[in-house]
């Protein structure tokens, strides 16, 4: 009778403290994914481009402004960045674009904005980069004549590369 007491008791002390007898390790499944990231934004918009001046017998001077930045974040391949305006510039004047490359693309210099995206950044490739300037530079012809005031804006997209 005693061994039959002393294993009850053991068995009541187990059950008191919470120890549970279980084998040395456990299996869990874990399910997991990486998605798509492509990311782009911009910093405040340039101040206005004015072409106001000339050198006698010359076209109106360009001007420019690269006082803004682009960041971006991928953790995609053969990815490039577009651009484009949302309607057409004035007849005979130019809005262009140049976007410094990140470190894993290559910029296509100085891009003639139109409402068609236009190729600015190609060869992208995974990266997590800020602080990357772009430059705005607006030009004239003289037929242009006077030209109010007005707004574009420029879309930034970034794009599997075909």
């Amino acid at each position: 009778m005693r061994k039959g007491t002393a294993f009850l008791a053991a068995v009541l002390v187990l059950g008191a403290t919470g120890i549970t007898l279980a084998g040395v390790s456990a299996n869990q499944t874990v399910g997991y994914e990486v998605q798509a990231i492509n990311e782009l934004s911009v910093s405040a918009s340039p101040s206005a481009l004015i072409v106001s001046s000339a050198s006698a017998g010359s076209q109106p001077d360009p001007v420019s402004n690269a006082l803004t930045t682009y960041a971006i974040t991928t953790n995609g391949t053969n990815k490039k960045i577009t651009g484009a305006i949302n309607s057409p510039m004035p007849d005979n004047v130019t809005l262009k674009i140049t976007l410094a490359a990140p470190a894993s693309g290559s910029s296509t210099n100085e891009v003639a904005l139109g409402t068609t995206p236009a190729d600015l950044v190609t060869g992208i490739t995974q990266l997590v980069e800020s602080g990357k300037t772009i430059t705005y530079t607006l030009s004239a012809l003289t037929a242009a004549g006077v030209v109010a005031s007005a707004v574009k804006i420029v879309t930034l997209t970034i794009a599997d590369a075909s």
